[in-house]
């Protein structure tokens, strides 16, 4: 058979199906000489009556089904990924039948998870099925993201916050975010240092805390790797203060990008910058520009 089984195997027989299920080999024959691998198992041999009663559970989702019911190859589509349109018949006789397992004992429904990230970018329709689906008893737990503020709708004219619907946002939980203390953007680039197996000196820490506090974490955590790189192409064992500077030389961070292309908008071959903004810097002339000295 498939499962190769020999003398001194223990195995299972499932007495409705008939299928084989090789347990493993028995202690007895532990001490056989015959070629073994390292994938062996042994067992202990069965006691008692050979006939017993077996509790099987298979975890199975519901997309699973209506695959396997879609059509008449639909088990072998579920391995192949070619679903195809699953019709919206089979759809209501596989949740009919799950009803029916629910109510007899033979099934139980876990809900599962649903996280939607960026979730602004759905339009009034989407918003408008979620709001149904959520109604329904296998509803799964839903987790959405996003980092807009009072923006429009997709789809409407309509301003919401975060760009979700009012009475969508009235259903949910809203967990609120702060800004990292220098602290713990101190802790978040530690962790990250030990991740990428970087080492880094107390001061070269401190520079890229300031330099995380200023601009950005995810440019300060972008930083960490190519300094090392830095550091090893001067044989050195760790980051120094130096390495942050020149990596912070080498490459520019959001704010300064921005600056330098108002400073040599003129030399590219296409700018959209409008008159606007030159009014606004001619009628604020006291405003300074915000730079950041890492020179210390």
């Amino acid at each position: 058979t498939k499962e190769k089984v020999t003398a001194g195997d223990v195995i299972t027989i499932d007495k409705a199906t008939g299928r084989i299920s090789k347990l493993g080999r028995s202690f007895t024959r532990s001490r056989d000489y015959d070629a073994m691998g390292p994938q062996t198992r042994f067992v202990q041999c069965p006691e008692g009556e050979l006939q017993k009663r077996k509790e099987v559970v298979h975890v199975v989702s519901m997309h699973e089904i209506d695959v396997i019911n879609s059509r008449q190859q639909g088990f072998l589509a579920l391995f192949a990924g070619d679903t195809g349109e699953i019709k919206s018949e089979v759809r209501e006789q596989i949740d009919s039948k799950v009803a029916e397992w629910r109510e007899e004992g033979k099934a139980t429904i876990v809900p599962g998870v649903l996280f939607i990230d960026e979730v602004h970018m759905l339009d009034i329709e989407c918003f408008s099925w979620l709001n149904r689906a959520l109604e329904s008893d296998v509803a799964p737990v839903l987790i959405i993201a996003t980092n807009r503020g009072i923006t429009r709708i997709r789809g409407t004219d309509y301003k919401s916050p975060h760009g979700i619907p009012i009475d969508l946002l009235d259903r949910l939980l809203i967990i609120p975010t702060a800004a990292y203390k220098e602290k713990e953007v101190r802790k978040i680039l530690d962790i990250r240092c030990e991740e990428e197996d970087v080492e880094m000196t107390d001061e070269a820490r401190e520079l890229l805390t300031r330099i995380a506090m200023e601009t950005s974490l995810r440019y300060a955590m972008h930083m960490i790797m190519a300094a090392s790189l830095v550091s090893s192409k001067r044989r050195g064992t760790e980051v120094d203060v130096k390495d942050i500077k020149r990596v912070y030389s080498l490459f520019v961070d959001l704010n300064r990008s921005v600056q330098f292309l108002m400073d040599y908008q003129n030399e590219f071959m296409f700018n959209d910058v409008g008159d606007d903004e030159d009014e606004e810097e001619d009628a604020d002339p006291k405003g300074e520009e915000k730079k950041m000295d890492v020179s210390t």
